[in-house]
């Protein structure tokens, strides 16, 4: 079998990819190992940039996104128990985030695909890549008990950190080193879905003695609350009752604010991270969102990095197929790779502000606080977090190479 373009993976980056390029007439086919509840059901992010959601809009898979998602034109900082409003759409022209799970995107991206009648494989088992460096990769697997092999014009590895195709990238780079920047952070986040009303209009991020706590929500009716852990924590040693008990105490304000408590229908630990994976590509394997890097949670850009990795490679490869150019191909990773950084900046600098370092002594404890003062009390200071926040304009420019003194 054979088709313009393979896509390994079918979550949010491979089946963004694949309507990209089905709306410029490219073929593709997707190709994923879990099966199709439990693509869906994985609970992931929930916040959208504006650039994300504009996207999803622009290629007619937003009507339930805009009928079902919640728009916010704030956020809140809370620390010393208050919250700090800070307003997103007021400084920055008007942009704001949607909250919407990454299921909810999921699902959108699977009726659009299934629309298309374009092939997208589930359960597939033994994936591998070939010959990346010739004109004619290929992709080998299996599905419903035969060996497959697919030859493709390019591969889009969209398989998540734990796929295949960044090892495959490494171990076929030749000469073409690929270089992994990792940072490992020492906590990592117990999160729960709750069936209960959110208390707030918009989503809480809150600095407290006893570590990092996010109030945030994915419908009227269901709240997603995180609060910092030990990266190693065992759910197991976690009753319903013990997580709302510290939930409320780092989250409730002077004020009277704190979250509502209702039934837990999900809770899990997840350990935090940053990782960059330079070049994004080898040959002809090209790697988009998780495969090709991670992102702590704090700043809500895993899936908007995505979003933008796939608009990117789209237009390269929709590029080289009407006008036989490779220049934006040519410079995918670097272009990528720009806003990547930039993501990882910011999410860094929220998980060091607002998280507890197992080594901090009082003195960090009460500059970290003066820090979120001199945050919420200076309007360049929060507008620098805005403009970050809501997500910054995609430079699709192409400069083919960096320049070192």
């Amino acid at each position: 079998m054979h088709t313009q373009v393979g896509i390994i993976g079918a979550g949010p980056a491979g089946l963004l990819l694949g309507h990209l390029l089905h709306l410029k007439g490219i073929d593709s086919v997707i190709l994923e190992s879990r099966n199709h509840n439990y693509v869906i059901d994985r609970v992931r992010a929930g916040v959208l940039e504006q650039f994300t959601a504009d996207l999803l809009t622009q290629i007619g898979v937003g009507d339930r996104l805009h009928r079902e998602g919640m728009r916010h034109d704030s956020v809140y900082l809370s620390f010393s128990g208050k919250r700090h409003h800070v307003p997103l759409a007021e400084l920055t022209g008007g942009k704001a985030i949607y909250v919407y799970g990454q299921n909810e995107v999921v699902k959108d991206l699977m009726d659009a695909r299934l629309a298309t009648g374009r092939l997208l494989h589930y359960e597939v088992r033994n994936v591998s890549v070939h010959d990346i460096y010739s004109i004619q990769p290929r992709i080998r697997y299996e599905h419903d008990g035969a060996q497959h092999e697919l030859t493709c014009d390019f591969i889009a590895g969209c398989d998540g950190f734990h796929g295949i195709c960044r090892p495959a990238l490494e171990t076929a780079a030749l000469s073409k080193a690929v270089t992994f920047y990792d940072r490992t952070y020492p906590f990592g986040w117990l999160g729960i879905l709750a069936e209960a009303a959110p208390s707030s209009d918009a989503l809480v991020y809150t600095y407290h003695s006893r570590g990092f706590a996010l109030f945030s929500m994915r419908s009227p009716k269901i709240t997603r609350l995180y609060f910092q852990v030990p990266p190693d924590e065992d759910i197991r040693n976690w009753s319903d009752e013990a997580i709302w008990e510290e939930m409320v105490q780092r989250m409730s304000t002077c004020d009277g604010w704190k979250p509502n408590v209702g039934p837990i229908l999900n809770k899990n630990v997840t350990p935090m991270r940053s990782f960059v994976a330079e070049p994004m590509n080898a040959g002809r394997l090209y790697l988009a969102g998780d495969a090709a890097h991670i992102v702590p949670p704090t700043g809500a850009k895993g899936l908007n990095l995505a979003a933008a990795d796939v608009l990117l490679l789209g237009r390269a490869l929709a590029e080289f197929y009407s006008q036989g150019k490779t220049d934006l191909l040519e410079g995918y990773s670097h272009a990528a790779v720009k806003r990547v950084w930039r993501s990882q900046r910011f999410s860094w600098w929220m998980t060091q502000t607002l998280h507890r370092f197992p080594d901090e002594n009082p003195f960090d404890y009460q500059r970290q606080l003066a820090d979120l003062d001199y945050i919420t009390s200076s309007r360049a200071a929060l507008t620098s977090l805005a403009e970050n926040y809501v997500g910054l304009p995609l430079d699709v420019t192409f400069e083919p190479a960096r320049l070192s003194c």
